[in-house]
This record gives C-alpha cells, sequence and structure tokens, in this order.
C-alpha cells in the first residue's frame, strides 16, 4: 500500500464493484475519458471479479482517503514495457466530492509516478490528455509531466464533437513533490 498524507493507494477488490459501478455513468468523470457502452452493476461485478493480478504491465490501484478509507478513484501504470522502461497513466477521481480541489488527485499523481520510478524501475511515464481539460493539464505540469505533442482531433466527446489530445511524459527525476 502507497501512502501519503490525504491518500493511500491500494489493490482493488471486487467488493469495490458497487463504488465504482455510478462513476462509470456519471458524465462529469466520462467528459474526457474514452468510454465503452454503458455496463450494468453484475458487468461490473464480472469485471471486478476477474480482474488479473497487478504484474509489471499493469498495475490498478484504488485510491482511498487516509481519513475514512473512502474510495475516491482510481490509478493505474499500463503497458509497461521493462526492455524500455516505460509505462502510460491513466487517472480519475470518481467520487464527486474529492475532484474539484483539495489535493487528493495530485497527491495519488504523485504516489503512482514515485511507485513506477522507484519500485517498477521506470526511465519514463506518459499520458494522454484531452487538450481543453485544462484542470488535469495544470495538475500534471504541477507535479513534472512536459507537454510533448499534439495528436489533432483524436478524441471524441460523448457530444460528437472532436478534440485535440496532449501527450504528456515525466522521465525519472522530473518528479516534483
Amino acid at each position: 500500500m502507497l501512502k501519503g498524507d490525504l491518500v493511500r493507494l491500494r489493490a482493488l477488490e471486487p467488493e469495490d464493484a458497487e463504488k465504482i459501478h455510478p462513476w462509470l455513468s456519471d458524465p462529469e468523470v466520462g467528459r474526457w475519458m474514452n468510454n465503452s457502452h454503458p455496463r450494468s452493476l453484475a458487468q461490473v461485478r464480472k469485471r471486478a471479479e476477474e480482474r488479473p493480478l497487478n504484474s509489471y504491465e499493469l498495475v490498478v490501484l484504488g485510491i482511498e482517503t487516509v481519513a475514512d478509507g473512502r474510495l475516491i478513484g482510481i490509478v493505474d501504470l499500463r503497458d509497461a514495457e521493462p526492455e524500455v522502461g516505460d509505462a502510460e497513466l491513466d487517472i480519475y477521481i470518481g467520487d464527486a466530492e474529492y475532484r474539484n480541489g483539495g489535493g487528493y488527485g495530485t497527491e495519488a499523481l504523485r504516489l503512482m509516478c514515485r511507485y513506477g520510478f522507484n519500485s517498477m524501475r521506470l526511465h519514463m511515464i506518459t499520458l494522454w490528455v484531452v487538450a481543453e481539460n485544462e484542470r488535469a493539464r495544470h495538475v500534471y505540469r504541477k507535479v513534472g509531466f512536459s507537454e510533448d505533442g499534439r495528436h489533432r482531433e483524436a478524441f471524441v466527446a460523448p457530444d460528437g464533437r472532436r478534440h485535440d489530445m496532449i501527450l504528456m511524459s515525466m522521465l525519472k527525476g522530473e518528479l516534483k513533490w
């Protein structure tokens, strides 16, 4: 378990499905994410029960508050390649109460990046973010990510509009705490 002042990161449990399910249909959560078709609670439970063990290639962790152990989001490092030492990061805060400030997402991001660089021995962590998602871009820059490039009109929003995606990366040693 990775622990900071505000959050701790822990492996997801099958019983977390009940908390995660409402997030998947929350328009604010899905606004800047590539979402699949709607999923039933039974489908989310089944996926949670069949989730593969965390491994070098994919580490998925729940973000919970230190104060009361409430699950508020998910962060992962995926597609890790030991030969080149890189992985791609995804993060979201699903619980609306913790979504707008307070530093929960920022701390979770820092903890996961530190885990990637120290425990997984990664050299680089990358992520993609929708260009208009300035709040997320601000947090990513604050913890040490740099903007590397733009993929034009690569994201299709729920309303059908297309948006540019920004590729960001951080090298080992660039994490700002």
